[in-house]
This record gives C-alpha cells, sequence and structure tokens, in this order.
C-alpha cells in the first residue's frame, strides 16, 4: 500500500472511532471531513480493511442512503446489521429506517 494511502486510512479510522454509539456516518462525509469529498471509495477501502481492528466500529459507517453496503465484509450473513440493532438501529432490507435520525455528520460535530 502506497504511504499516502495509508496515511489516509488512518484518518479515516480516527474520524470513524469517534462516531458515538446509536449513530451512523456515510463514507462521503467522512471523506468530506478530510478534505477529500470525492473519496468516499476511499473511506469505503479504508472500512473494508476495518473488519480485523475491533476498536474501529466499520458497522457504523454505511452508504449516503443508509445501505450497508459494506455488510459482506462483515463475518456471519448478518453481523453489521445485528450490531447496528443492538445499537438501537433499525435496519429494513439492508437499509437503515429514519436514517436522517441516526444520522452523525463529523463536518458539523467536529468543525
Amino acid at each position: 500500500m502506497r504511504e499516502e494511502n495509508k496515511n489516509f486510512f488512518q484518518k479515516v479510522y480516527a474520524v470513524a472511532k469517534l462516531i458515538p454509539y446509536g449513530r451512523v456516518t456515510s463514507y462521503g462525509a467522512i471523506a468530506k471531513y478530510l478534505g477529500a469529498t470525492r473519496s468516499a471509495r476511499m473511506v469505503g477501502w479504508a472500512m473494508n480493511g476495518a473488519h480485523n481492528m475491533p476498536e474501529v466500529p466499520a458497522h457504523r459507517v454505511v452508504n449516503k442512503i443508509g445501505l450497508l453496503t459494506g455488510k459482506h465484509h462483515f463475518d456471519g450473513t448478518n453481523l453489521m446489521q445485528q450490531l447496528l440493532e443492538s445499537e438501537g438501529i433499525n435496519v429494513v432490507d439492508n437499509q437503515i429506517t429514519d436514517f436522517e435520525k441516526h444520522f452523525w455528520d463529523p463536518w458539523k460535530e467536529l468543525g
């Protein structure tokens, strides 16, 4: 992995660790906060690499409309959904219901 990608991934993980319990954010919101607005996919790649890092709550990062697009990177069929539901977030057909209510925007929250 190139050094600048490694550093970007570390920044992504640092932001993900700040997502509060019971809240979610999107790949794009993290990218925007890091000053890399067009790098949502790169944030997704970072989250894919976080499955062996229990300290990074990757289950709290979803796509911009609340779809669990990264769920196949979790062990078990429905682990991502189960983790979210254990935090009080309802998921129907792989999509978070009341997404706006649970959405945490690092741009606004961390300024």
